[in-house]
C-alpha cells in the first residue's frame, strides 16, 4: 500500500499507525532516508492493500477506522486530500486493509506463469521481499529467487528440481507466505514470532528450479519441441512421469559430486524423462544457476524439497558437519519423517553443497505415493514439514 508523505511524517510514525515493524517499512523503501522524508513522495507500507470505497450515508472516518482496528489518523494518512469533517455520500476514499490470510486459491498447481503472477502479488504486498532472477531455463524462462532478512545466517530452500515434483513449489510458497503473515501481523508461527528471526537470518527461496519441466508436466509439450520430446518419452504423449528439464537432463544428477559414478551407472545414456545426468556436470542452465547462487551467497544451510518417501537425507561421504545430525533428528521429531544419513546416490545439489562447502545440506522427500503426488496431498504434506522449514531457520 502506498501513502503520500506529509509534513512531520516518519517511518516511526507509520509503524505506530499501522502496527508494522519500523524495519520492515524501511526495508520496503530502500534508498529513502528515513530521517529526511520528502513531502509528496510515496512510501510503501507492507502487509496492507488499499481498497476503493464509496461513502454511504452515516459513514464517518471514526466509524470506518474503528471497524478496521485502525485509528482515524491512519485513515486520514491514507487519504491526505480528504477532509474528515466534510465527507458526503458518494465520495470515494481508500480503505487500508491488513492482509491476514494467504489470499491464494490452491485449486491448481503452479506452472511457471502462475508462479510469476504469485511472486508479483507477494512483492506488491510485501515490498521488503527482494525478488531477483538468478538465471534462465533452456527455454529462457526466469528462475526466481525470493529473499527476506539481512541477517548473517543464510538459509536457502528450493523446490521443483524435478518436473513432476511440482507440489514442492506449492509447499514452499505456502511456507514463505505464512512467514510473511507472521512478520507483518505479530502473530505466532509454530509458536515462534517470525519477526524475532528477521534481524538474524537471510532466507533465500527458489520455488521452481525447473520451470520448463514443470510446464511440460502440467501443460504438455510446446509445439516446436513436441516431436523430439515424444521421442525421448518413448513415443508417449503422457508426460506426468517426466522429471528432467526440457532437454531430457535430470537436474539433480548434474552436480560435480562424484558425477562420473552416476554417469557410468545410470541407464539412460542420452536424453530421457529421468536419470540422464548429461554429458558433463553443470551443462544445463538451471543447474549452473543454482551452483552459481550457492557460490555467491555462501549459504550456511540448504534444504532441497523433493517427493516422495517421507525421508530426510542429510549426509554425504562423511563431509557433513556435526550440526547436521542434530538438525536431522530435530526435523524427524517435528515431522515424523525418517532420518537417513547416507544413500547410494551422488551428483545431487545437496551432495555437492556438502562436499563443496562442508555445511549442512538436506534433501527432504515429501509425502508418500507415486509421483506426481496429487494436489490434494499438499495440506497434509505442509502440516508435516512446515515445522521443519521453520526449524531450519532456528537451528
Amino acid at each position: 500500500m502506498d501513502i503520500t508523505v506529509r509534513k512531520g511524517d516518519t517511518f516511526f510514525r507509520y509503524s505506530r499507525l499501522f502496527s508494522i515493524p519500523e524495519q520492515l517499512i524501511a526495508d520496503s523503501n530502500p534508498g529513502m532516508d528515513p530521517q529526511c522524508l520528502k513531502i509528496g513522495e510515496k512510501v510503501k507500507i507492507p502487509g496492507f492493500v488499499a481498497k476503493r470505497y464509496r461513502m454511504k450515508k452515516g459513514d464517518t472516518f471514526w466509524k470506518m477506522a474503528i471497524e478496521r482496528c485502525l485509528s482515524p489518523t491512519a485513515l486520514q494518512t491514507v487519504n491526505p486530500d480528504m477532509d474528515p469533517q466534510h465527507l458526503l455520500p458518494g465520495n470515494e476514499i481508500f480503505l487500508p486493509k491488513r492482509v491476514l490470510n494467504l489470499e491464494t486459491s490452491l485449486d491448481q498447481p503452479y506452472d511457471s506463469k502462475r508462479l510469476e503472477e504469485e511472486i508479483n502479488r507477494i512483492a506488491a504486498i510485501y515490498p521488503f521481499v527482494r525478488v531477483q532472477k538468478i538465471g534462465e531455463s533452456v527455454d529462457q524462462k526466469p528462475i526466481w529467487e525470493l529473499k527476506i532478512g539481512k541477517g548473517n545466517k543464510k538459509i536457502h530452500m528450493n523446490g521443483s528440481f524435478h518436473a513432476n515434483e511440482w507440489i514442492t513449489t506449492v509447499v514452499l510458497i505456502t511456507f514463505f507466505k505464512h512467514f510473511l503473515l507472521s512478520l507483518t501481523n505479530h502473530c505466532f508461527f509454530h509458536g515462534i514470532q517470525a519477526y524475532s528471526l528477521y534481524p538474524h537470518i537471510t532466507l533465500s527461496v527458489v520455488p521452481m528450479v525447473n520451470p520448463d519441466g514443470v510446464d511440460l508436466v502440467l501443460n504438455g509439450p510446446p509445439e516446436s519441441k513436441r516431436e523430439q520430446l515424444m521421442k525421448w518419452n518413448g513415443g508417449s504423449k503422457e508426460f506426468s512421469k517426466w522429471k528432467a528439464n526440457i532437454q531430457g537432463v535430470d537436474l539433480n544428477n548434474q552436480f560435480p559430486a562424484n558425477w562420473e559414478i552416476e554417469k557410468k551407472r545410470k541407464k539412460p545414456k542420452s536424453p530421457a524423462p529421468r536419470d540422464y545426468p548429461g554429458k558433463q556436470p553443470l551443462t544445463e542452465p538451471e543447474a549452473a544457476a543454482m551452483a552459481e547462487l550457492a557460490k555467491n551467497e555462501k549459504f550456511d544451510r540448504v534444504i532441497a524439497l523433493h517427493t516422495q518417501g517421507k525421508e530426510i537425507y542429510w549426509g554425504y561421504e562423511g563431509k557433513e558437519p556435526k550440526e547436521a545430525e542434530v538438525l536431522a533428528k530435530w526435523f524427524s521429531r517435528m515431522s515424523g519423517y525418517k532420518s537417513v544419513r547416507y544413500v547410494d546416490s551422488h551428483a545431487g545439489f545437496k551432495d555437492w553443497f556438502i562436499q563443496e562447502f562442508g555445511k549442512s545440506g538436506f534433501t527432504i522427500e515429501l509425502g508418500k505415493g507415486l509421483n506426481p503426488l496429487p494436489l490434494s496431498q499438499w495440506k497434509e504434506i505442509y502440516r508435516d514439514v512446515s515445522g521443519i522449514l521453520l526449524c531450519a531457520l532456528l537451528g
